[in-house]
């Protein structure tokens, strides 16, 4: 059952690095309650009632590890495990790309989150935005990427932006 909270935590809190890609439709932030040393649970529950307070009606985690997962459950937040293949990425995107776009379609609030948010989780959002056809050119994909994340991307994001449509 879901902690019954009081006044100002009734809300949570926004999470850290919290960043829309799609307006009020899909969001990315780092792992709900911070990232290894600075993780605290009552952080993460914070952030979880946010989610939910905020109308999210699904998370990602594209994180390998099953870590805190339970937590969407106690929290009553529906969730998916999606942990990221580096091995083979094209079809891992291409299945992820499906997804998103389908809960999308049925109006679902969505947000996925990495271990932080760097350039893997910025690049296969960037990615995301080049496959959905809301930016064609890979140049300007890339530049509108950079400008949501409010920094250049490594080369590695970059690649997963410039093939998007290949996959």
């Amino acid at each position: 059952m879901a902690p019954r909270l009081r006044g100002k935590w009734a809300l949570g809190i926004t999470p850290r690095n919290f960043t829309w890609i799609l307006k009020d439709k899909l969001a990315i932030c780092e792992r709900p309650g911070g990232v290894g040393d600075s993780h605290r649970r009552v952080r993460r529950q914070e952030e979880i009632i946010w989610l939910r307070e905020n109308g999210f009606g699904c998370v990602i985690s594209i994180i390998a590890a099953p870590h805190n997962l339970h937590n969407y459950d106690e929290l009553q937040l529906p969730y998916r495990h999606r942990p990221f293949n580096t091995e083979h990425p094209d079809p891992y995107l291409k299945a992820l790309y499906t997804e998103i776009r389908e809960l999308l379609n049925h109006g679902t609030k969505l947000l996925v989150h990495s271990e932080e948010l760097g350039d893997r989780i910025i690049g296969v959002m960037g990615g995301y935005i080049r496959w959905a056809g809301l930016v064609d050119d890979p140049t300007q994909a890339i530049q509108v990427t950079e400008r949501i994340a409010g920094r250049q991307l490594d080369p590695f994001a970059r690649e997963i932006i410039m093939r998007a449509k290949e996959i």
